[in-house]
């Protein structure tokens, strides 16, 4: 056991989930004030003492998140510069992770670059929820610890749709695969894909399923919803060959732009998100949205981190 005690701040971004986090390994939220000045410049100022002990930033990339990553990185630095012996950003949704492969010439891959800002300002780990892509992983310097919310997805399954035992997963992409596979395995289920052509960003031409899904449950498995134009579209064909009704799992809810209009359209019977990014406001006006809490998987790993034991249980089994 270590002789340091834990230190849990938190950001703007997501302050429920830190307040979840805290209570579920039984400490308090430390105290930080983190403000704009009029200028639009973000101030950090941390209340108490950090010198030796085990520091964990809880910080997710939703919202504004420019401003989110920039007061993330401030509360590393300022953490770094009191002397902190271990600094934990813990970073449910990863910005930018989506940018993370050179698709055209000339584009960035901003993830790496988001990588090295935490490592300079002072990271010394990382843990994070479903990654994009994994590889992201290899762009630290430092260990990171990518958590999966399939253990928690799984038990929303078992307990919360009936007739899961008549369902199929299916993947909206091709990307997606191995995540539904994985998730229809575990379940001793039938797994089948759509393959989409994109015109550009964010907008699907048409779609292909490659599997039968007439008679069954369709349970669409997906690691972020962002306009929603993907899962829509892959819920009409779904429905358009047969399915009986048709679900939908996603690890990271973003639900921007016309996300909530989309939703509300008949093809989905529930579109369940985990709150690695808060959507209660959404919630009120989307009643086909559920959530799953993924706070006691990050809460445990932090605890484990802590007491310098294995986080590798945590990829198949959901703590209570």
């Amino acid at each position: 056991m270590s002789t340091n005690s834990i230190k849990i701040f938190a950001g703007n971004s997501h302050l429920e989930l830190a307040q979840l986090v805290a209570s579920k390994i039984g400490v308090d939220l430390s105290k930080v004030v983190v403000l704009k000045y009029s200028n639009q410049e973000t101030s950090v100022t941390i209340g108490e003492s950090v010198r030796d002990e085990d520091v964990f930033i809880i910080q997710s990339g939703c919202g504004e998140i420019n401003d989110n990553l920039m007061e993330l990185l401030i509360m590393i630095n300022a953490c770094k510069t009191a002397s902190a012996r271990r600094i934990t950003a813990v970073i449910p949704c990863f910005p930018y992770a989506r940018q993370d492969k050179k698709d055209k010439s000339r584009a960035p891959i901003t993830a790496k670059l988001v990588a090295n800002m935490l490592t300079v300002s002072g990271a010394n780990h990382v843990i994070t929820m479903d990654l994009h892509a994994s590889q992201i992983q290899g762009f630290f310097n430092v260990p990171v610890d990518n958590l999966y919310c399939e253990p928690s997805m799984l038990k929303y399954i078992k307990t919360e749709i009936p007739d899961w035992k008549n369902a199929m997963i299916v993947s909206p992409d091709a990307g997606g695969a191995k995540r539904a596979t994985s998730i229809a395995d575990r379940l001793n289920l039938d797994f089948a894909l759509i393959h989409k052509e994109r015109k550009k960003a964010n907008e699907v031409s048409r779609m292909v399923l490659v599997g039968d899904v007439n008679g069954k449950v369709a349970i669409l498995v997906d690691d972020m919803a962002d306009t929603c134009g993907t899962l829509i579209t892959a819920a009409k064909t779904l429905k358009d060959k047969g399915a009986i009704k048709v679900y939908a799992i996603v690890a990271h809810g973003i639900l921007s732009g016309k996300a909530i209009d989309v939703i509300n359209e008949p093809y989905l019977e529930r579109l369940v998100v985990t709150n690695t990014i808060p959507h209660e406001d959404k919630k009120r006006v989307c009643p086909k949205i559920d959530t799953i809490d993924v706070s006691p998987t990050l809460a445990e790993a932090i605890r484990r981190t802590h007491n310098g034991e294995s986080v590798s249980f945590l990829f198949s089994h959901a703590p209570e």
